[in-house]
Parts: C-alpha cells; structure tokens; sequence
C-alpha cells in the first residue's frame, strides 16, 4: 500500500510540473503585451518600473525560473496584474471559499438526487418511474448551464419575483445557482447508478441470492448497492474538482465573486499571473482528489490491487 501511495504521489508530481511548466509557457506565448493597457499612459521611467516590478524585462526563460522558484520555496505566484498588490494566492484562498459554498452544495444534493432517481430507474426497468428519471437524465446533459440559468432567472426572477436576478451576500443569491450546478450532476449520476445496479444484478452471485430465498430488499441493500456505488467513485475526481472550476459560467451568469469569475476577467484582460494561479490550482485539486479516490477504491474492496 505504501508503495502504491509513493509511486501515485510521484505521478502527481509530474503531471502538475507538466501543467505548470505548458501553461506557462503558453500563456508568454501568446503575441501582444499584457501592461499595454495599464503603462501606455505613463511615462517612459514608471513604465520600465512596472515591467521591472513584474519581471516582464526579463526573457521569457528567466521569468520561468523565477516563477518556479517563488513557488517552490515560498508558494508564491505573483501579483495580479490586474489588480496590482493583490497576490495571486490570496485571491485563490479568498476567492475558492465563495465557489465552494454554492458548488459544495450543488454537489451534495446532485449527488443525493442523482444516486436515489438512479436506485428507483434500476429497480423498476422499463416502466413510467424509469422513463421520467431517464427524461430528465437527458435534460440534464444536453441543456447548457447558461441556458438552464437564463431560463430560472426568467422564471423565478423576472416572472415571480420571488429569488435575485444576481448578487451575492444572501441565502437567495445561492439557490438558482445550486439548482443550475446540481442538474448536471443529478442526471449524470442517476445514469450511472442505474447502468452500475442493472450490471450488478445481473450477475450470477445476485440471481443465486434470490435463487435462495433471499428478499429483494435485503439482496440489493447487502449486495447490489455497495458493488453497483464504488466504481461511481471515479465520477467524484471531476465533480470535486467541478466544485471550483466547473461553474465559471455559472458564477459570471449570477455575479458570484468566486475563482470563476476572477478567471474570466484575468482572461479578458490577459492577467498572465492570474489565470496561470487559476490553472495550477484547479490541476493540484484535480490530481489530489484523483489520488484520494484511488487509495480509497483499494481500501473499499479488498480485491483491488494496483501493482
């Protein structure tokens, strides 16, 4: 277990080198001057003094070194240049608790809905139960966020009356978004325990459970749930990490202050050091849940064993 625990440590080490150093890299890349904006108006020294402050004097190679060593041996990864003497890491810690509360919680009911409408579709195969949780599965993947927002802030702002347009300080404020972020994850969830449970029964350990005697309850309560759930542990990697970065469009929609909205206008504005914060962190969260959910599969089920 502990050699398993190194060598996928190891890997996400690489993979998050691989990502800092391609974006990074990418981002310079790109034709054009990111203070262009900000020091066209100024004079000729306070220009040289801002290219000075944020290292864009230096060759491209130079910045990379001093990038990485800032974050190696102090975690750090600059000024916004957006906004200028806001770190980057601050706005990351600030800004990923206000992503968390709504996609947090879209999350956990998406994954509670999801995981009962999936239970109820396998247990009554082909039959009305079944169809509506399929109908709405398929509205759930094939609407785009924006339009499913646009059409709740229509309904339940415009028409209603009763729940804020945009804004964000109030419970109010997080319930459209929460419906919008949870859609998603309720259809794809309740696709997947349903294809999972039906897999599960019917194989022969299940069809000689029932051959014995055994009622269907006690059959899909002891046996079919717990084998038919943990390969749906593999959909957590992207849900989690979707916590932060999957509702960047949600957030711009409702005017929620969070790392999603940061990062559309860093792109907007080509805030180099902010979309590159942006990307590292969202890699490190995606790879530090994927290592969770693999040493929690090999703690689960006894029968898996990755060499």
């Amino acid at each position: 277990m502990a050699k398993f625990i190194i060598k996928r440590i190891g890997y996400m080490l690489i993979t998050l080198f691989i990502v800092i150093t391609a974006t990074f890299f990418l981002m310079h890349s790109i034709p054009g001057d990111p203070l262009a904006h900000m020091a066209r108006n100024l004079p000729e020294q306070t220009r040289e003094n801002y290219y000075e402050k944020y290292g864009l004097d230096k060759s491209t190679p130079e910045q990379y070194v001093i990038f990485m060593k800032n974050l190696l041996t102090k975690g750090e990864m600059g000024e916004s240049l957006r906004y200028p003497g806001r770190e980057v890491t601050d706005t990351l810690m600030t800004n990923s608790a206000v992503s968390a509360k709504p996609g947090g919680m879209a999350l956990v009911v998406g994954l509670i809905i999801g995981i009962l409408l999936g239970i109820v579709a396998a247990l009554n195969k082909n039959k009305w139960p079944d169809y509506i949780v399929m109908f709405i599965a398929i509205l759930g993947i094939t609407v785009p966020v924006f339009v499913l927002a646009s059409v709740l802030q229509y309904i339940f702002s415009v028409k209603l009356m009763v729940l804020p347009t945009t804004g964000w300080g109030s419970w109010k404020n997080i319930v459209l978004p929460i419906i919008v972020l949870s859609f998603g994850t309720i259809a794809t969830y309740a696709r997947y325990v349903k294809s999972n449970m039906l897999d599960v029964m019917g194989q022969d350990y299940i069809l000689t459970a029932e051959a014995k005697g055994v009622s269907r309850f006690n059959v899909v309560k002891k046996h079919v749930l717990k084998n038919a759930f943990l390969p749906c542990m593999t959909l957590l990697v992207g849900q989690v990490s979707g916590i932060f970065t999957g509702s960047f469009v949600v957030e711009k929609i409702f005017g929620i202050p969070g790392l999603g909205f940061y990062y559309i206008n860093s792109i907007n504005d080509r805030d180099y050091t902010m979309i590159i914060g942006t990307t590292i962190f969202a890699a490190a969260l995606f790879v530090f849940v994927q290592l969770a959910v693999d040493i929690a599969y090999s703690l689960m089920d006894p029968r898996i064993r990755v060499k």
